[in-house]
């Protein structure tokens, strides 16, 4: 088993890794829209969104994984308003997967966050 991490305070903070690998399967953890190197969250939705995977896709890069190894997404938004400016951004990033996917509206953990992103990937 292989641990990634981004240097991403929050991991420190709550004792987790962005991502784990086992095997053939990479489990991101759940990421929000935060530029990690200058820690700041940008106000839109999309640009969240972009960062978001922007990390994923770094992460499961250097777990030896693609994009369009992605089997599983989660998405949380805090306000159904914000799914038609994300819709594009979402679209774009998993046209190459196109995985099973579930869409969930809670609060999270900081007012800033407006998305919070999390994947399963799986290479033969």
């Amino acid at each position: 088993m292989r641990r990634i991490s981004t240097g991403s305070p929050f991991e420190t903070a709550l004792s987790y890794s962005r991502a784990v690998v086992k095997g053939p399967w990479c489990f991101v953890s759940g990421t929000t829209g935060y530029d990690y190197a200058a820690m700041t969250m940008p106000d839109s939705a999309a640009d969240q969104a972009r960062n978001a995977f922007s990390t994923i896709f770094a992460t499961l890069a250097d777990a030896g994984f693609a994009p369009g190894d992605i089997v599983r997404v989660q998405y949380t938004i805090t306000d159904p308003a914000l799914l038609d400016e994300i819709t594009p951004v979402l679209g774009d990033a998993m046209k190459d997967a196109l995985p099973a996917a579930t869409m969930v509206v809670a609060g999270l953990i900081r007012p800033e966050m407006k998305v919070e992103i999390e994947v399963t990937a799986f290479r033969e």
